[in-house]
């Protein structure tokens, strides 16, 4: 899979299948939309090619301030798509003039220009330029005109993809991640720099990895204890599967002032300061809790342990 983020540097594209969307999360509800737009593809010996864009639109267009909570970073975006056999991706600065074009200069200069599609597939829904003016319509007009196929996504898959989202979003902000990773159709996972912590952890005989998250708008799943699986994201090691527990909270019976997330790797004492850690949720163990003192929050991270490994081992 090629990706492109130059949008004057874009090759000349083979039958050009086309779609546009954000695809946060590449989950089963996206899946078969990219199903379609594979096998469209290779029907014809033509290229798959999905645009999408960065930043989420939502954060120029958007109607409120709200934070948006991205379920893949970019880069992890791509990955998932090529798993899923595209061709080409190709990222699109989503500017505040990008959004002012009307909807006409949004096909005439933006889709025909640089992407001379043979077959677009889009949503009934679809809207685009400014003030969101063009629509399912407009491109119906543009495809008799200029003789590109048009087809449309079915208003259930649309609505599935848009429920799975949500559904995924909340799942992984109340815990129950079992449930977020069916609808994923993978483990949701993130990545973060090893940082210093305090070292209290390893005067109680669990020293932890504390992460700094680097993608502020990655969504960051509920405050609790998780049994998890995380690998160094270096060429070294980044194949080798660690089993571990990871806490996510504000450490109450410590301090209780600023959100930390900390990962215990069993069976492991590398010094990994500076390393880039990829943590996969495999599922949600308990709610954070404030302890009475050190000694009782040493016995339930034995317990913490045990039901980590417990789980760990039925999967791995």
């Amino acid at each position: 899979m090629q990706v492109h983020k130059d949008i004057q540097a874009l090759p000349v594209f083979k039958n050009a299948v086309v779609t546009i969307g954000t695809f946060d999360g590449v989950h089963r509800g996206h899946s078969q939309i990219i199903n379609q737009l594979v096998e469209e593809a290779k029907k014809i010996d033509g290229e798959s090619v999905i645009i999408t864009f960065h930043p989420h639109p939502r954060k120029i267009v958007g109607q409120d301030n709200s934070p948006v909570l991205l379920l893949n970073t970019p880069e992890e975006k791509n990955e998932l798509l090529v798993i899923q056999g595209i061709d080409h991706v190709v990222v699109v600065p989503f500017t505040s003039e990008f959004a002012d074009q009307s909807a006409a200069d949004y096909v005439e200069n933006f889709l025909i220009k640089y992407f001379r599609p043979h077959t677009l597939i889009i949503g009934y829904d679809h809207r685009f330029g400014k003030g969101r003016t063009g629509d399912f319509q407009l491109l119906e007009e543009y495809s008799l005109k200029l003789g590109f196929k048009l087809i449309e996504i079915p208003q259930h898959l649309l609505h599935e993809s848009a429920i799975s989202s949500t559904r995924i979003r909340h799942n992984l902000l109340s815990g129950n991640i079992t449930a977020a990773n069916e609808l994923l159709g993978y483990r949701y996972f993130f990545s973060g720099k090893v940082d210093e912590g305090n070292k209290l952890g390893r005067t109680i005989g669990y020293p932890t990895a504390n992460l700094g998250i680097q993608d502020m708008e990655k969504l960051v799943p509920c405050y609790g204890v998780y049994a998890v699986i995380a690998r160094l994201m270096d060429s070294a090691s980044d194949q080798q599967p660690l089993k571990g527990m990871m806490n996510i909270g504000v450490r109450p019976t410590i301090d209780g002032t600023k959100r930390v997330i900390e990962v215990h790797l069993f069976d492991f004492n590398k010094n990994i300061y500076g390393a880039i850690v990829r943590v996969t949720l495999i599922d949600y163990l308990r709610a954070e809790q404030k302890f009475n003192g050190i000694d009782s929050l040493k016995q339930q991270l034995d317990t913490d342990a045990s039901d980590a490994l417990k789980v760990l081992h039925s999967v791995y």
